[in-house]
C-alpha cells in the first residue's frame, strides 16, 4: 500500500513567503501542499475544506492573525490538523501566546530549509516540536508570571510551592520524573539515557502521563509543569 502524501497548507500573508515554503516543502517527497491563504479568517476555512495535516502559520496577518486562527483551528473537532507556527519576530509573548492556543511547534523564519521539512515531519507524526533552548525560554517566562510566583512576591506568608489537583495525585513516582524531564526539553532518546531504561518505557510513561492530566501532547505537559509551580529555570 502507498502511504498517504502529509498535506500541508501554506499560511502567510507575504506571497514571496508562501513561495519559498511552497518551493522548499513541495519538492520533499511524501509531501504535498494542498492550499494557501492569506489571513488567519481563511486558515481557518480552508483548514475545514481541505482537511490538511499540518498548517505552516505565520502570526501577524491582517485582519485574524495566526494566534486566533490557531485557537479556532485546535478547538474545532472536526479539524485535525497540527500547526506549525512560523514568524520572523523571535519573542517569548509569541511564543507563549501560540503554546497556549494550542500549536504543535513554533520555528523562526530565518531557520534552515532542512529545519523547516525536519519540523513539519515531526508534527505530522503527533509529536510537538518544542527544542531544550526553547523549553528554557518557556519556562523562564512563565515562571515569571506563575501565580504561585506572584502570590509569594506579594505576600511572604503564601509559600511558593507546587499547587497540584487529583490529576497529578495520579502519577506514579516514576511518571512524576518522566514530566520533569519532559518539562526540560528531553528528548524520549535522551530521557531514556537518562533513566537508564528503554525508550519504549518512556514512550509508556509519557503515554500514560498526557492520559491522566488530560493534556494533548508533551508543549502541554511543559506549560502543566510551570502553571502548578512544578518546573523553574533551576529545574
Amino acid at each position: 500500500m502507498t502511504e498517504q502524501p502529509t498535506r500541508i497548507l501554506l499560511v502567510d500573508d507575504q506571497e514571496l513567503l508562501r513561495a519559498g515554503f511552497r518551493i522548499i516543502l513541495g519538492s520533499q517527497p511524501g509531501i504535498e501542499i494542498v492550499g494557501e491563504a492569506s489571513d488567519g479568517a481563511e486558515a481557518v476555512a480552508l483548514a475545514t475544506t481541505l482537511a490538511p495535516d499540518v498548517i505552516c502559520m505565520d502570526v501577524q496577518m491582517p485582519g485574524m492573525d495566526g494566534l486566533e486562527a490557531t485557537r479556532r483551528i485546535v478547538a474545532d473537532p472536526d479539524t485535525n490538523a497540527a500547526v506549525l507556527i512560523l514568524t520572523t519576530f523571535d519573542r517569548d509573548d509569541y511564543l507563549a501566546e501560540a503554546l497556549r492556543a494550542g500549536a504543535s511547534g513554533f520555528l523562526l523564519k530565518n531557520s534552515s530549509p532542512e529545519e523547516l521539512v525536519a519540523a513539519v515531519s515531526v508534527v505530522a507524526g503527533g509529536e510537538a516540536l518544542l527544542s531544550p533552548a526553547v523549553t528554557r525560554r518557556v519556562i523562564e517566562g512563565f515562571t515569571r508570571q506563575s501565580p504561585v510566583v506572584e502570590d509569594a512576591a506579594q505576600d511572604p506568608a503564601v509559600p511558593a510551592g507546587p499547587t497540584t489537583g487529583a490529576d497529578y495525585e495520579q502519577l506514579t513516582e516514576r511518571e512524576r520524573e518522566v514530566l520533569q524531564l519532559v518539562a526540560q526539553g528531553l528528548s524520549n532518546q535522551e530521557i531514556a539515557t537518562t533513566l537508564f531504561v528503554g525508550e519504549a518505557t518512556v514512550k509508556s510513561h509519557v503515554s500514560k502521563v498526557l492520559q491522566k492530566l488530560a493534556l494533548r501532547d508533551r508543549i502541554q505537559a511543559v506549560i502543566y509543569t510551570y502553571e502548578h509551580g512544578l518546573a523553574s529555570p533551576r529545574s
